[in-house]
């Protein structure tokens, strides 16, 4: 069976949609995660990366991007991870199903921030994405 294949989104693809792809791929078998912005800044978080590393669960190919790089990829599952990206998530070539579960964006906030990002969003988006794939 094909891994099922899920698109997470935020803003800037920095902070919260990295971790969710990271927690995705690292704690879900069988699916495989990707993450964009709809304005990413271009670079992860260190805090991002840093509280990924503490975990295990980072990989140096999750970089921040837009959606332009995985558009065209089919995917089972499209969630959003703020309000901004939930308001402006643009149509897919095909039907997708679309989920928003929304984080506080820890970005400009200490290490502590960061860590209890990473617990959130362990705790309520896996639950999310299993129930929807």
């Amino acid at each position: 069976m094909d891994d099922k294949k899920v698109l997470v989104m935020c803003t800037g693809n920095s902070c919260r949609s990295i971790i969710a792809e990271a927690l995705i791929n690292t704690f879900l078998p069988n699916v495989k995660a990707y993450s964009c912005g709809v304005a990413p800044t271009g670079k992860v978080n260190p805090n991002a990366k840093k509280v990924l590393e503490q975990h295990g669960a980072w990989s140096d190919a999750y970089h921040s991007k837009h959606l332009d790089e995985v558009i065209d990829i089919d995917f089972d599952l499209v969630v959003t991870v703020c309000d901004h990206a939930n308001e402006t998530c643009p149509m897919f070539p095909k039907p997708v199903n679309k989920i928003h579960v929304g984080f506080e964006d820890p970005d400009g906030k200490g290490y502590e921030a960061f860590e209890k990002t990473y617990e959130h969003i362990k705790d309520r988006l896996l639950t999310k994405v299993k129930e929807q794939l």
